[in-house]
């Protein structure tokens, strides 16, 4: 058995007792980042739905990008697609070379908590302080579909189809995705040059222009 085997056999039985101990708002989701595409090896609540053999999300792509230098990410916000509030904790697993295996996802729904603050603050008269604007992150479970809402994110902020943005605009996009950990994943590429209507060989020009200016002081 490898190290890696051995971490999420000790994990697994932790996944249900963590969700328990925090009730049906709570979800915990054990990620073996071996296998992206069907990185979810453990699963206890439904907060996000997900399933064993879903793949990881966006947030998970950025932890993968991130690899040995992933560190604990505890208590943000995110937004699930239909609006709901989540309180998130991500923990990066290592194998013992420091190499990384996996998470252990914790995924609180806190909307209901943040509804009644805003009834009580009604109630006692207290002004409610703005809300900072909170991302919301895809947790479909497939790839493709998490890869196409950063794309269609970005054609919403442009204002024109994917296939039709210039260079420059195309070149953030890149640098997004990128940012994004998109390019970790095996296959990714012709995904995403694909989607652009361009070449793959364009798509690494574009990445390569990415990776020089970030580069520069």
């Amino acid at each position: 058995m490898s190290t890696a085997d051995a971490v999420f056999g000790a994990l697994r039985p932790l996944v249900d007792g963590i969700a328990a101990t925090f009730g049906r708002s709570c979800e915990v989701v054990l990620h073996d980042y071996r296998d992206p595409e069907r990185s979810v090896a453990a699963v206890a609540g439904s907060v996000t739905g997900r399933e064993v053999g879903d793949a990881m999300s966006e947030i998970g792509l950025r932890v993968l990008a991130a690899g040995a230098e992933a560190r604990n990410d505890v208590g943000y916000l995110t937004r699930a697609q239909d609006g709901r509030l989540l309180k998130c904790t991500t923990l990066p697993l290592h194998d013992v070379d420091g190499t990384l295996i996996g998470a252990l996802c914790i995924n609180i729904d806190v909307s209901a908590i943040n509804r009644a603050t805003g009834v009580l603050s009604d109630l006692l008269g207290l002004s409610v302080v703005a809300e900072t604007p909170v991302p919301t992150t895809d947790f479909s479970g497939e790839l493709d579909q998490v890869l196409e809402s950063l794309i269609e994110r970005a054609e919403r902020t442009n204002a024109v189809p994917a296939s039709a943005l210039g260079r420059h605009q195309r070149l953030e996009l890149v640098r997004s995705l990128n940012d994004a950990g998109v390019f970790a994943l095996r296959g990714a590429p012709a995904r995403v040059a694909k989607r652009l209507g361009i070449s793959r060989t364009g798509l690494y020009n574009d990445l390569a222009t990415v990776k020089k200016d970030s580069e520069q002081p």
